[in-house]
């Protein structure tokens, strides 16, 4: 990928990144029904994006990917399905290790691509809870880097 940078995200971006992050789950998330990512977009347009400390990657000037930070928590990390596994996600977290350190993520254990993911970049799984965030039935798998 050429003419790729990473950028705070403002305001602005909002909408974009909703309508990423919408391609992104439904490519990704396929546990999840459309009742399910509708009901979530609340929670990402107005918390999400607003209160995490969000990155953008771009490519030629265009969001193609974002990531949305909580401290050393990684709490959101989404590409544009058309630039999946083409090396975003691996520059959006070496972003965050770059300024934080080692990190901690929650993967939903349905996802197992995420999970591949996070693994082969030196994460573990150091926990499990039986529900999401929202008491919701997704379990999570906490993962931790930098131990072991």
């Amino acid at each position: 990928m050429d003419n790729i940078t990473i950028r705070p995200s403002t305001p602005e971006d909002g909408e974009r990144l909703l309508a990423l992050w919408l391609r992104s789950v439904r490519a990704t998330h396929t546990f999840l029904s459309e009742a399910d990512i509708e009901a979530l977009i609340p929670a990402v347009r107005d918390g999400a994006l607003v209160f995490l400390e969000v990155w953008v990657l771009e490519a030629d000037g265009q969001p193609i990917g974002f990531m949305g930070l909580d401290g050393t928590k990684l709490e959101a990390l989404f590409i544009d399905p058309p630039y999946a596994g083409k090396g975003g996600g691996s520059r959006l977290l070496e972003h965050a290790r770059s300024r934080k350190g080692a990190l901690t993520v929650d993967v939903n254990e349905q996802n197992p691509q995420a999970l591949g993911f996070y693994r082969a970049k030196g994460f573990t799984v150091a926990g499990r809870s039986e529900t999401d965030g929202e008491g919701r039935p997704f379990p999570l798998l906490h993962l931790v880097e930098g131990v072991g």
